[in-house]
């Protein structure tokens, strides 16, 4: 091709150049000067929102509260907006993080039998061979392999690995 019947080479200037190209990437969106900080309540001086960084000690995703044997209780979460990117400053942030005060906090409540053999049932799902029927302490490939790996290829399992179980029909 000849470069001097190319359009960008016949214009002249830069700014003629860019304007033809078109952005590289979409403008990002302005917050028009539009604050989320807003007080709770009047007593608490705790705010709705934070920037990254400027958050205040006491206060924990429900995550961290799950590791300290915790949970929300019903408080409304503080915004921890996303940190600020310097290729993109003006960004709206679509995946904020949630903070809970662990003063206001509620210990977790206890899992009542119902709970705890639904859950077992689950794991069993994942963790029993529907080939061979043994019951694994580890979650098996079924969706990928379908079985355990001594049913797939042949691979021994060590015996340590399954639990051995005594099934008893006996009505007591």
């Amino acid at each position: 091709m000849n470069h001097a019947s190319h359009p960008i080479s016949r214009l002249g200037s830069d700014q003629e150049r860019h304007q033809l190209a078109g952005p590289t990437r979409p403008n990002p969106p302005t917050n028009s000067g539009f604050s989320l900080r807003q007080l709770s309540d009047s007593a608490n001086p705790l705010v709705s929102a934070y920037d990254w960084g400027t958050a205040p000690e006491g206060l924990a995703t429900r995550r961290q509260l799950r590791a300290l044997g915790l949970r929300p209780a019903g408080q409304e979460p503080i915004i921890l907006r996303c940190r600020p990117r310097g290729y993109w400053p003006g960004r709206v942030c679509t995946r904020p993080t949630y903070l809970y005060r662990i003063d206001r906090a509620k210990p977790v409540r206890p899992m009542t039998l119902a709970q705890e053999r639904a859950l077992d049932r689950a794991m069993e799902a994942r963790t029993r061979c529907p080939k061979c029927r043994r019951r694994y302490h580890h979650c098996l490939p079924l969706r990928t392999l379908g079985s355990c790996l001594e049913c797939h290829d042949g691979t021994p399992a060590d015996p340590s690995s399954y639990v051995h179980e005594s099934r008893h029909d006996l009505a007591v």
